[in-house]
């Protein structure tokens, strides 16, 4: 399976499956339907299906226009979403299971950012090779996504089951949002010898215009304060022993970053 990632907006990213044996492609998130289009002719590949994580208009808006060029792609989403993804049919819970190509995808009900978010992970297809998950806006390269709908007990569940994969995982988040984001771990965990790393690699990335994602989720678990609820040094830096209250604590620093 070969992975594109397509930018459009102000900072999104679309993400573009191709099966090249059998020239079929998958959407995740296509925010827009032009960027997938021509990305479809240049590979001469037919859409059979789009994963939505979440129904966000920066994340569905190109739906309606996929389905008039492709009408015979499925659209996938979460069963809490029905009624908000345009061209929803099949309705995914926790522990469900979707294809692409020869590789299957696990389903997580991962609500926080929205009521309904899913997110889709593919195990590695042969021993050594990375897993692929795509998380919408959950779980970000050095942060998560805003409380819309859920709340931090809900989200540290959430974001608890991502955490759970292996280090050897690709994150593909939906938004390049990583040089803020590490700008705001520095201020919580400031000692954090690999986040200064990091940081600096991500700057310098950002002013050749080079992207930072995928991330990797081994590097996440040791320099995202939002999956280290549970580690003193971040409860220190918000006064609190409490996972949750420790979590929420940080999500509204952020949110006033």
């Amino acid at each position: 399976m070969q992975i594109y990632r397509l930018p459009v907006l102000a900072d999104n990213y679309i993400f573009l499956l191709h099966s090249p044996p059998q020239q079929i492609a998958a959407v995740v998130d296509p925010a827009e339907a032009a960027p997938v289009i021509n990305q479809l002719a240049k590979l001469g590949a037919e859409l059979t299906a789009i994963f939505n994580t979440h129904h966000h208009s920066d994340h569905v808006g190109g739906n309606r226009q996929l389905l008039q060029q492709f009408p015979n792609a499925i659209v996938y989403g979460g069963a809490e979403d029905k009624g908000r993804i345009p061209g929803q049919q099949v309705f995914l819970k926790e522990g469900d299971r979707v294809s692409f190509g020869q590789q299957p995808a696990e389903i997580f009900f991962v609500p926080g950012h929205t009521r309904a978010h899913i997110a889709y992970y593919f195990s590695p297809h042969f021993p050594g090779e990375p897993g692929e998950l795509f998380c919408g806006d959950t779980l970000f390269a050095g942060s998560c996504g805003r409380l819309f709908e859920g709340t931090p007990a809900q989200m540290v569940d959430s974001l608890g089951k991502l955490r759970n994969l292996p280090d050897n995982t690709r994150v593909w988040c939906a938004h390049e949002y990583t040089l803020k984001n590490l700008q705001f771990a520095l201020t919580v965990d400031p000692r954090n010898a690999e986040l200064q790393s990091r940081f600096t690699e991500v700057a310098t990335a950002r002013r050749h215009h080079q992207a930072t994602i995928p991330s990797w989720l081994g590097i996440e678990k040791r320099t995202n304060p939002f999956l280290r609820w549970d580690e003193p040094i971040l409860q220190a830096a918000v006064n609190s022993q409490d996972p949750i209250q420790t979590f929420a604590r940080l999500r509204g620093m952020k949110d006033t970053f």
